[in-house]
């Protein structure tokens, strides 16, 4: 029994067919066109049949072709849905992780997310922005596989890949008269209130600011926690108070109603790392730490 031609040939056939031209099929084969022609040449002597007619004006089916074309286009349709099918298989069955991070750290998420894409094979990252509480219960339930927190790490959990980053300014309303200032200590912001959050554990950042502040009627507290950054710049923004921010969202944030000032007040820094309950340990968790250490040395 004589072997089938192969797909490629058959669909070299179909666009030469459809474009009357070697050289358009070509082009949409990325190919060259003497390969089109050779690819061509080969079907018609697997067949045993001339497919096409050609001149050196034009190119038109032949009656074998004419008559073949149809079941040529059944065909790769057939192949196309195949291959499609195959594809979404392979995505289903491809390893998940699901995390959650805070969203400070948003971009190292999406660089992780690529790389374990990219890797052979391939590994998913469903990514979810979630606040220090959120997280952590996110962890305790099972309903994400690891987290990126910030400092201090729940009891109980397996951390990785720590890291730290720099908090060295303060955001201020555009039109405060701090915002024209090229540098601003802790002695400067008496009377002024700063933001914070309500939860301040012992050896954090925010404690650690307080404790360099001059009495807690400073202290303005917004929330359980502050995670998200970017969206306490609009309190900012309306006079609600001052905010100490981390130097990934100063190089990442643009916006006129709010400056940011270089903040003297020490070294501020918030501790983040990769955290899982070790219960939960697997192949892809230890792909998952190796990969956010890489991404941490690497751009």
């Amino acid at each position: 029994m004589e072997p089938s031609p192969p797909v490629r040939d058959i669909r070299c056939f179909a666009l030469v067919a459809r474009h009357r031209s070697f050289s358009r099929a070509a082009a949409e084969m990325g190919m060259s066109q003497p390969a089109m022609s050779q690819a061509i040449g080969r079907l018609e002597r697997a067949l045993r049949l001339r497919l096409f007619e050609r001149t050196s004006r034009e190119v038109r089916l032949s009656q074998a072709g004419a008559a073949l074309l149809p079941q040529a286009e059944a065909l790769l349709a057939t192949a196309d849905s195949f291959a499609a099918e195959a594809a979404r298989l392979a995505e289903a069955a491809r390893p998940v992780i699901r995390l959650a991070y805070a969203p400070v750290v948003g971009a190292l998420a999406a660089r992780v997310a690529r790389r374990l894409s990219r890797r052979r094979p391939a590994i998913g990252v469903e990514l979810r922005a979630a606040g220090w509480n959120a997280a952590t219960a996110a962890l305790t339930e099972g309903d994400v596989s690891a987290a990126i927190l910030s400092a201090p790490f729940p009891l109980g959990l397996t951390t990785a890949a720590r890291f730290h980053v720099p908090v060295g300014h303060l955001a201020v309303p555009a039109g405060d008269p701090l915002a024209t200032l090229t540098r601003i200590g802790p002695e400067r912001l008496a009377g002024h209130r700063i933001i914070v959050p309500r939860n301040r554990p012992p050896g954090g950042m925010w404690a650690r600011l307080a404790g360099r502040l001059r009495g807690p009627h400073q202290l303005h507290a917004v929330a359980d926690e502050i995670d998200d950054f970017t969206a306490v710049l609009d309190l900012v923004a309306a006079g609600i108070g001052l905010l100490p921010v981390p130097h990934l969202v100063v190089s990442s944030i643009r916006r006129h109603d709010v400056r940011f000032v270089p903040f003297g007040a020490g070294d501020l820094r918030m501790t983040y790392g990769l955290a899982w309950r070790p219960e939960r340990v697997s192949g892809e968790l230890m792909a998952l730490a190796q990969t956010v250490q890489e991404s941490l040395w690497t751009r």
